[in-house]
């Protein structure tokens, strides 16, 4: 009963708080060219990691696979999701960074089946509904594409926007996969699909990269997702009662993604 009663009081907190994140007040159409450079540095620092980690069989998935409790975790259906935090004092002005990587274990899955699974973009309507409500290719050269997706977040508020990438795919055998997924247009929609105006968008979400690696062993496959994000800041003195709900949206939409995945793979068998 404790435990409902504050559930009841948190729901009712944010349906009364939220709505000020909507005031015209705390519009914010682009992040500021400090918080777009700080991003992108940032993005630059995980990828050059990841380079490295691509390189080998041991640190592909950054080291995971190599503690017993770990695999034991994932092959027992379990998620490892970590919040990897930003440095203190990252200059991001009227911004917020969210970092976050979770790894799960698909059996019976395979690298080629991931391969096939995340770019059947047309697909991706069905895998990941009902955030995904439509995804097309642009353009496609090899082992890059350009896509553009509609999507729909839903946390009291229901969000729609219209997204770009830029997706690129790599490998560095049969069995060890990767790939880059890079925004390139975000765009808040009104709601009645059309495009909201620079001065009526609210900053929801400005930028996106998401990273996959995935590595086929112990008679399946090991996926592993890391996500940066970043959006505007929670306006001054609703950190308290706004900054949990904030926050936990990015690691919500994470674990989403990488289930629904490893469904899809499955389902896929």
């Amino acid at each position: 009963m404790t435990q409902r009663i504050a559930e009841f009081r948190l729901g009712f907190l944010l349906v009364v708080l939220l709505p000020t994140l909507s005031a015209p007040i705390c519009r914010a159409d682009q992040p500021t060219p400090a918080a777009a450079t700080t991003f992108a540095e940032y993005a630059g620092a995980i990828e050059a990691r990841l380079a490295e980690q691509h390189k080998s069989e041991a640190g592909f998935l950054g080291g995971v696979l190599t503690e017993a409790n770990n695999l034991a975790r994932l092959r027992g259906g379990q998620l490892i999701v970590e919040p990897l935090t930003p440095p203190s004092g990252t200059a991001l002005p009227g911004a917020m960074l969210h970092h976050w990587r979770a790894t799960a274990f698909a059996p019976g899955a395979t690298a080629a089946g991931f391969d096939q699974a995340m770019q059947d973009f047309s697909a991706w309507p069905r895998v990941y509904a009902p955030e995904v409500l439509a995804a097309r290719v642009l353009e496609h050269q090899g082992d890059r594409y350009e896509m553009r997706m509609r999507v729909r977040q839903k946390h009291v508020l229901t969000v729609v926007m219209d997204t770009s990438y830029d997706v690129e795919f790599g490998q560095l055998d049969a069995a060890h996969r990767y790939s880059a997924s890079r925004s390139t247009q975000i765009r808040e929609l009104d709601g009645s699909g059309r495009a909201l105006s620079a001065a009526d968008e609210h900053g929801y979400l400005w930028r996106q990269n998401t990273y996959w690696s995935a590595v086929e062993r112990d008679g399946g496959l090991y996926l592993q997702i890391e996500s940066i994000s970043l959006t505007r800041s929670i306006p001054t003195g609703l950190a308290w009662a706004v900054g949990p709900f904030v926050e936990s949206v990015p690691r919500e939409s994470l674990e989403f993604t990488l289930r629904a995945t490893c469904n899809a793979l499955r389902a896929a068998q």
